[in-house]
């Protein structure tokens, strides 16, 4: 027969009075009793427990409604006692009935409206009374003079307030400031005490109970109980004999540490608490352990504890990442779901990222995926695909998602999972793989996986208030640097979708706003798509987004700009969509030098001969509809001027004199050093590009010739990433004669001298290289 019956945590609100009543008939051996969450259990069901079973000592009703206090008092057998978190309570006759219980040890009065009067009561009239625990009681620690409440006749009060571990070890201690680790203090010197035994195991149940409920409630004003004994306490519980007392413990401490779950925010103060306390060893000690409940709890606190970054670098030099690899692995899925989190937390900054792939961490997640289908929320999925896009930053994990399987696991996720969680970090992973260039070839096998660069075009229009799509914008920019899936992002509906996702971010978020703007950026290097986006409206946004004050969006939407400005009928809408005058305030404005520069550059193009001198521009607000001339040639001039400002705050007149009259390497290289924008260097320009840029260099302009020769030398300078591939464009133009030519040229601008000469002596630089 039943002897312990314990239901709970989740309320039993479906257990009835007679259900109680049937239970008391059929379990006469019952020795021990705990429900939560029970909305009545009337003097029949507790009387038919007196009656029935004789040998109850321990009973538990705990976050109930309403319970007959009163016949609580004919249950003669009970020792402990708890209540904690209950309503209705009748303290005035509570306290004189259970006070006559000749067997009562311990009483747990936890979480509800108890007095001082009841509190005194218990303490002055219970015969055999040994605790009474009163944690988080408003009423009473309101009315108590905390100065003066102590401990009567040998009875322990334990409160927020008291000194917890002093107050149990004053049971079986002598030497009390002996004592930190109250629990485990207790396990190693046992004495044979059966009746204290008993004692110390429910006091542990009650208080993890409770610590764990005062945890989930996560209010400031507890802050100062959490770091003064609560997570020592909490600690001590986790060391407990009982496997119930350590989850909650684990449990407590996964939650109390986070006070954001939305921004992953975590508590410093209390997380060190838990550090210094050696809690990191314990819980991964539980993590260990062969209990599926403890693997969970533990793993879940270590992944919440490791947002912290101390706690993280504690964490892998304690083996938790081989630990966590392994539990990922845990055909339970609330045990691979934590572990999972905790990889996920551990992988967001650069120290771990290698230790998780060296464990096994990446093949683990991947595996996750393909293991355990979508359910309702996904949060597994969610976590594995972030803690991938995570790992997916670096280039070597990058490379290790991708020989796991990771890209295909990742585009099926994009392309059949419906949780937005999902689809987001799912987005996030492969626009981080797709980050790396030419360094690794996934840029290419993403965009080769069949249906990958559709569900991203699709992501672009989901409704998850700007996340997904923003993460699905920065996959498809990143993937732009591929030509093959440059074209091919545009057959699937990119441009469309691209220009609607610019269009509709202007009132969104900044992020979003970037890589709308970014991936527009990326496929316009073709010349079929910056025609396809100028068509579909994609100017009039990029404009917009050229004049935001926030420096990653207007430099990404001038790179779009610039690119689009090549072409002549992208120009004049430009100038039609009164573009003009927001690309002269980033040329002379911008804090941001790659603004200010591509700017530049996207005025040259604009105003380089080949617009006619009058062209029709919006409609004027005075002629109900008709249109208006603008003045190319004036404007062209004004923007010209800013151009000539904006080459010219480079120019240094001592150091440019004395490099011309010397040519001494020295000198150039001290130039160099000081107008290189290092940036520039990933900016990657085609053939077409180049040979206008030579043009101008024979430019009668010496705006544009200085402006040109400016861009070459930011394209071909050493360390750029595509230096090799700027100068052998140059060699194949033929324009080394242009450039010597115009560093000779006795009237032109001596910037663009000085920079011609610098450009003439990169491509001997990468001439010598290449050889």
């Amino acid at each position: 027969m039943l002897e312990s019956i314990h239901l709970g945590p989740d309320p039993c609100e479906r257990i009835s009075s007679d259900a109680i009543k049937a239970l008391a008939y059929c379990c006469p051996r019952l020795r021990r009793l705990w429900m939560s969450g029970v909305k009545e259990a009337n003097g029949d069901a507790i009387n038919a427990l007196a009656k029935h079973c004789r040998q109850l000592m321990e009973l538990g009703f705990v976050e109930s409604d309403n319970i007959d206090e009163v016949a609580l008092g004919n249950l003669s057998s009970l020792k402990f006692l708890s209540v904690a978190g209950t309503r209705n309570l009748k303290w005035g006759s509570v306290a004189q009935v259970w006070s006559r219980l000749p067997q009562l040890v311990g009483l747990d009065v936890s979480r509800t409206d108890v007095n001082l009067s009841a509190i005194k009561r218990f303490l002055s009239l219970s015969r055999n009374l040994k605790v009474l625990i009163a944690l988080n009681c408003p009423v009473f620690e309101g009315e108590v003079d905390r100065n003066t409440m102590h401990n009567n006749k040998g009875r322990i009060l334990l409160t927020l307030f008291s000194d917890i571990v002093k107050g149990v070890a004053s049971l079986f201690a002598d030497n009390l400031e002996s004592v930190t680790d109250v629990f485990q203090h207790w396990k190693e010197i046992r004495n044979g005490d059966k009746n204290l035994d008993e004692v110390v195991v429910w006091i542990e149940w009650a208080i993890s109970h409770s610590l764990l409920r005062i945890a989930e409630n996560n209010l400031k004003e507890f802050d100062d109980f959490w770091l003064t004994q609560g997570a020592a306490v909490l600690l001590s519980l986790l060391q407990s004999s009982q496997e119930e007392v350590q989850e909650r413990a684990a449990t407590a401490v996964a939650t109390f540490v986070v006070i954001d779950d939305e921004d992953a925010t975590v508590h410093c103060q209390r997380a060190e608490a838990i550090l210094c306390g050696d809690g990191i060893r314990m819980l991964l000690n539980l993590a260990r352990s062969c209990q599926e409940v403890l693997q969970s709890e533990a793993a879940k606190a270590i992944a919440n504890l490791s947002i912290d970054s101390k706690v993280a670098k504690a964490v892998a030099e304690s083996g938790g990442i081989d630990i966590l690899a392994n539990l990922a692995k845990s055909t339970n899925r609330l045990v691979a779901e934590e572990a999972a989190g905790g990889l996920w937390n551990l992988s967001v900054g650069d120290e771990h990222k290698g230790a998780i792939a060296e464990a096994g961490g990446v093949k683990a997640l991947v595996d996750l995926i393909f293991k355990w289908p979508p359910s309702s929320t996904d949060v597994l999925l969610e976590r594995a695909t972030g803690a991938l896009a995570n790992l997916g930053a670096d280039e070597k994990c990058s490379v290790e998602v991708a020989l796991a399987g990771g890209i295909h696991a990742l585009v099926m996720l994009a392309r059949t999972c419906k949780f937005e969680g999902v689809q987001e970090q799912a987005a996030r992973a492969l626009a981080n793989l797709a980050a790396h260039g030419d360094s690794n070839s996934n840029n290419a096998a993403i965009g080769q996986e069949a249906g990958a660069l559709e569900a991203l075009v699709q992501l672009t229009y989901s409704q998850n208030e700007g996340i997904s799509r923003q993460e699905a914008a920065g996959a498809l920019w990143n993937l732009s640097f591929d030509d093959k899936n440059r074209e091919a992002i545009s057959a699937v509906g990119g441009v469309e979708a691209l220009v609607a996702l610019a269009q509709s971010s202007l009132d969104a978020s900044q992020g979003l706003q970037e890589r709308a703007a970014g991936a527009l950026w990326g496929l316009s290097v073709s010349e079929t798509n910056s025609t396809a986006i100028g068509r579909q409206g994609g100017i009039a946004p990029l404009i917009a987004l050229a004049s935001s004050d926030v420096e990653d969006v207007h430099e990404t939407a001038a790179g779009a700009l610039w690119n689009l400005a090549f072409y002549r009928d992208n120009a004049l809408r430009i100038i039609q969509d009164d573009g003009v005058q927001p690309l002269v305030h980033l040329c002379s404005s911008s804090n941001s030098k790659m603004a200010r520069f591509m700017a530049a550059l996207a005025l040259v193009y604009m105003f380089d001969g080949r617009i006619d001198s009058a062209v029709p521009v919006g409609p004027s607000p005075s002629s109900q509809g008709s249109s208006k001339s603008l003045n190319i040639d004036g404007v062209g001039r004004m923007a010209l001027k800013h151009v000539e400002e904006f080459v010219s705050s480079f120019y240094e007149p001592q150091t440019f004199n004395a490099a011309a009259a010397t040519l001494v390497p020295t000198a150039l290289a001290q130039i160099v050093e000081a107008i290189r924008i290092p940036e520039a260097g990933h900016l990657r320009c085609s053939g077409a590009e180049i040979d206008r840029y030579v043009r101008m260099l024979r430019d009668p302009s010496s705006i544009r010739k200085s402006c040109s020769a400016f861009a070459l030398l930011q394209f071909t300078m050493p360390g750029g990433r595509h230096a090799m591939h700027h100068s052998c464009l140059l060699q194949k133009a033929g324009a080394a004669r242009v450039l010597r030519a115009t560093a000779a040229a006795s009237t032109a601008p001596i910037q663009a001298k000085i920079f011609t000469k610098i450009v003439l002596r990169n491509l001997e630089n990468h001439h010598e290289v290449s050889s």
